[in-house]
């Protein structure tokens, strides 16, 4: 079916889609969005508790929760964000049959939408870094610009990803292994330091480790993050959008068969 031009508000239509997601999110929910605090503090209390002080590796030198939440908040908004991205399509299927909206803006909606949990969280992780009196500096700067990045090669990912979902349904469970098997390689609970030189390259070229990284280098070090990695960020974000829109314009014109 050949799509009309949406002649609406992006804004307005944004805004709702972003709200209906975080809504249902925490609809009958005792606690609401206290859950956005909750998940990160007790894997960082289990996670400083095991590596910090059981294993004590990495903690003599610096405040070891504000180290493992420099992991944390980047690699949940991933997992969250892609997953919902991931799925929106299927799952806004009525709205896309009922009413004319720009196909590409649900999945961008989708990662914004986690984009509230991530400030909670990203909040909390400041409030730290300061109570264990680390000030802010002059590279704290550089935090909207790595986020911004950031969400930018989420939003190819969710593109891309949400676009073959549609024909795949399987694709769900595959990013959910996925994401299981990122969690040990981005170093969550262990530093840079202690990786293999063979391999620092991959972890340089992943843009979870990198923003990890670079969070680590900014809140922890107080120096900004390496250009290296402010570099692949970039090429990142940008060859994840533009081959997400690639892939999401190809399939689209046939959502309509399979949703």
């Amino acid at each position: 079916m050949k799509e009309r031009k949406w002649t609406g508000d992006y804004v307005f239509l944004f805004e709702n889609l972003i709200l209906k997601d975080f809504r249902i999110r925490y609809r009958n929910m005792s606690l609401g969005i206290l859950w956005s605090l909750i998940n990160p503090l007790v894997m960082m209390t289990v996670m400083t508790f095991l590596f910090g002080r059981v294993l004590g590796r990495d903690a003599r030198d610096q405040p070891y929760p504000v180290f493992v939440l420099c992991g944390l908040v980047p690699f949940n908004f991933f997992t969250g964000a892609l997953m919902t991205g991931a799925t929106s399509i299927v799952d806004n299927a009525g709205l896309i049959k009922r009413v004319l909206v720009p196909r590409e803006v649900i999945p961008v909606a989708a990662v914004l939408s986690n984009c509230v949990h991530l400030l909670i969280q990203f909040g909390l992780l400041l409030l730290l870094t300061v109570g264990f009196g680390l000030r802010p500096n002059i590279y704290w700067l550089w935090l909207p610009a790595i986020w911004a990045l950031y969400v930018m090669f989420l939003c190819g990912l969710a593109l891309g990803a949400s676009a073959i979902n549609v024909y795949v349904r399987d694709t769900r469970y595959v990013l959910e292994s996925f994401n299981m098997v990122l969690f040990w390689l981005v170093p969550i609970f262990y530093s840079f330091s202690i990786i293999p030189e063979k391999y620092v390259k991959l972890y340089q070229i992943n843009p979870v480790a990198a923003l990890v990284f670079a969070m680590r280098h900014i809140l922890l070090e107080g120096i900004a993050p390496p250009m290296s990695l402010m570099l692949n960020l970039t090429i990142a974000a940008s060859v994840a959008l533009g081959l997400g829109l690639a892939i999401f314009h190809r399939l689209k014109p046939h959502f309509y068969e399979y949703i």
